[in-house]
Order: structure tokens, then sequence, then C-alpha cells
């Protein structure tokens, strides 16, 4: 999250039209991303049941699996961006300057895409390893090299050419091509039951079955989601590049909010699933509450002090007053808005981790679409309300889909789901 805090920050010393086009560069982006994570999340879940069945060496052929198909559909996804970029941007009604910028920064970030698809599958690996500081570590370290080079592009610190959003765009892409060797490098020296050689080149059908039996549900959500945000995106694009650049600075502060809702359920997922892999359920169905009550009590705190400093931190960006005043509201709004979140963060990762990904999928498509984008609409451009109107709607849909996942969880009905029993063999699903 910080590589794209780092880069907006920074651009916002250009101008509002370069923070516009790689956020609506970004939104494009996260789309393949969420390509690449139905692996890796499918990976991540089945990887720790396994685990939790102490099926080691079979755990360390689906990470050798899921790596080579997310190489595969990586390379492919690079060369469909960077072909049709241009196409892709014309979707949205960006003035030329904001245009010019994001095909610049979409060129080379999207050449270099693929090693997001190997770095999203090889944390997930470690993750379920349970080496998570590891994870950790290479984010960090992916963070002080794409500042650094940001730093020098667009200042022209050391005698470096300022280049702007293209030196941006070079500082990203380098940073995640040095993140995802060293994921690699500790791949090696982290698994007790190394990858051969021959694991790559050996794809077992049942192994990738169970890797899509989650990962597919998993990003049809995530998808869902994100074709969302490019409609929105698309409705704010009709109210100006100010409105653009609001957004983009709002959910830039947003993600330090909904970031331990992240984080739990990442946590929750890994443990859940050795919990139910080794045919713990009764202290599975206990955690994810125990981890709920946490989230929930920290995202409320965040956004408390969020909503107490919202004018100064917008500020950081700008100094557009009319930008100012309508992203503090909008962080006012996110004192209602993320505790619903928080609930779909940690619950639906729970359910992932038991294998239980359909239900999640199926109830996104009907919040999201049935309710949240016509909502969206009615409110942000019938009824000019503008981003406050598609707030609203992001809010609605989240407390209507958090409270649906709890309810889901409480029936227990994903203990029919999981992907093997604590002697390893395969369910029903």
């Amino acid at each position: 999250m910080m590589v794209q805090f780092a880069d907006i920050f920074m651009l916002s010393f250009i101008s509002d039209e370069a923070v516009a086009a790689v956020g609506v560069a970004n939104d494009l982006m996260v789309v393949t991303f969420i390509l690449f994570n139905f692996v890796a999340v499918g990976t991540g879940v089945v990887v720790a049941q396994y685990l939790g069945a102490n099926k080691k060496a079979e755990a360390s052929k689906i990470a050798a699996n899921a790596l080579v198909v997310n190489l595969v559909f990586g390379l492919m996804v690079s060369l469909v961006l960077v072909t049709f970029r241009q196409e892709l941007l014309g979707l949205f009604n960006l003035d030329p300057d904001v245009k010019g910028y994001a095909n610049r920064y979409l060129l080379i970030v999207g050449v270099t895409l693929f090693t997001q698809a190997l770095l999203f599958t090889l944390a997930a690996i470690i993750r379920s390893n349970g080496f998570t500081r590891d994870a950790m570590y290479v984010s960090l370290g992916m963070n002080v090299v794409n500042v650094t080079g940001n730093y020098l592009f667009i200042f022209g610190a050391l005698g470096v050419p300022q280049l702007g959003v293209t030196g941006v765009a070079i500082s990203t892409a380098a940073s995640r091509i040095l993140g995802m060797i060293t994921l690699f490098i500790l791949l090696y020296r982290r698994l007790e039951v190394r990858i051969e050689w021959q694991d790559y080149l050996t794809l077992n059908k049942g192994y990738l079955k169970k890797i899509l039996q989650v990962g597919a549900p998993a990003a049809g959500e995530h998808m869902v989601y994100q074709v969302q945000q490019l409609v929105f995106t698309f409705f704010i694009s009709m109210l100006g590049t100010a409105a653009l650049a609001t957004k983009v600075y709002t959910f830039n502060l947003m993600m330090f909010i909904l970031l331990f809702g992240v984080s739990v359920g990442q946590g929750m997922q890994i443990l859940i699933g050795r919990l139910v892999g080794a045919g713990g359920m009764d202290e599975a169905y206990r955690r994810a509450f125990k981890g709920l009550k946490v989230s929930i009590l920290i995202t409320v705190s965040m956004a408390v002090l969020f909503a107490v400093f919202r004018e100064s931190l917008i500020g950081i960006y700008t100094d557009d007053p009319h930008i100012i005043s309508l992203g503090a509201t909008l962080l006012l709004i996110c004192l209602i808005l993320e505790p619903g979140r928080t609930f779909n963060l940690v619950l639906i990762s729970a359910l992932r981790a038991t294998g239980d990904a359909r239900f999640p999928f199926k109830m996104a498509i009907v919040s999201m679409w049935g309710i949240s984008v016509p909502l969206a609409y009615v409110l942000g451009i019938h009824f000019g309300l503008g981003l406050i109107g598609v707030w609203i709607a992001y809010t609605v849909d989240e407390w209507f889909r958090g409270l649906i996942m709890l309810g889901r969880w409480k029936s227990r009905k994903w203990e029919s789901k999981v992907l093997v029993d604590q002697h390893g063999e395969q369910t029903v699903v």
C-alpha cells in the first residue's frame, strides 16, 4: 500500500493532473492484480490446509504448480495491457494531458506487470508457511527502492534527470522486480520440503482444481468489486479532474484505515486454513470472532483519528480548498463505512480459508451491482451529490455484505466446504 501512497504523494508535487492519471492507471492495473491474485489466494488457502493436515511435500508441489501457472498468466496479461493501453484509457473521459501521463505510466509498469503475479504467489506461499515477517520485510525494501527512485526522478537529485510520471513508473517497476527476486530466494530458504525442478515441470490437475475452487470465486468477487470501481471512476470522471484527484487522495488515505482489517483477514486465513486442515472446526469458529473484534476496534480508532485530522491529511496532497473540503467530508463518511468493510475483510477471508469462496462471490454480485452501482448513479449523478453520493453507495454495500457474511459464518455451513480432512483426503465442495 505504501508504494501507491508514495507514488501519489510525490506526484502531487507535479500536478493534480499527474495524480489523476496515475490513479486511473492504477484502477486499470488493479483489475490485473485481481486476475493474478486468484491463483495466489487459492494457493494460500490450499497450502495452509495441507500444512495443517501435515502434508508438507504435497504443499510444496502445489506451490510449484501455482508459480508456473501465474508466470504464464502474468506474461499474457502484461502483453494485453501494453498492447491495448490506449483503447483502455479511451474508456475514460480524460483530458489530453491526463491521458498522456497515464499512457506513459502504463507502458513502463505494464511491461513488468508479470512480476506482480509472481510476487502475489510467492508471498502467499511464504505466509502460509508461517513466515509472514519475511513478506513484510520484502515489502519494506520495495518501498525504500520506490521512494528513493521517485525522489531522484521527480526532483532531479544527484544529477538524475527529472522524468516526472515516467520516473515514478520506472521506480515502481524496479521495486517489483527486486522484490520478486528476493522472495524467490527466501522461498528456497524457508520451505521445509524444498521445491524441485521437476515440480515446476509437472502440473497436477488435482492440485490446480483445488486452487481454482477457492481462487476463481475469490477472484470473481474482487473482479466484481474492481469493475464497480471502474464504473464509479467513470461516474466521477464526469465531474471533472478535481473530483478524480479528490477520489484518489481520499482512497490513498483510506488504505491506512482498512490496512488493519486486511492484515487481520490475512492472518485469520492462514490460521483458520491450518485449523480446518487439522479438523479443528470449533476453534476455527471462535478464532474468527476474536479476530473480528480486534480488527473492528483498531479500524474504528483509526477512522476516528483520520476524521479528527481530515483537513490536514488531505492538505498533505494539495492546496486546493475545494479538494480539501470535499475530501474531508468523505473521510467523515468513513466513520460509518470502514467498520462495515472490516466485517467483509475478516469474515470473507475466514470463509475462503475453509474453502467456502462461492458464497461471498454471489453476494458481491447481488450487493455491488444490484445495490451499490445503481445507488451511486442515482445519488451521485442524478441528484447531484457527486462524490458524497458515491461514498454513501460504498457504505451501504459494505454494511449489507458484512452482515450477510456474519450470518454465513454463524451458520457454520462452511464446515462442509473444507478441501482436505485431517488425513489429507479431498472432500466434496
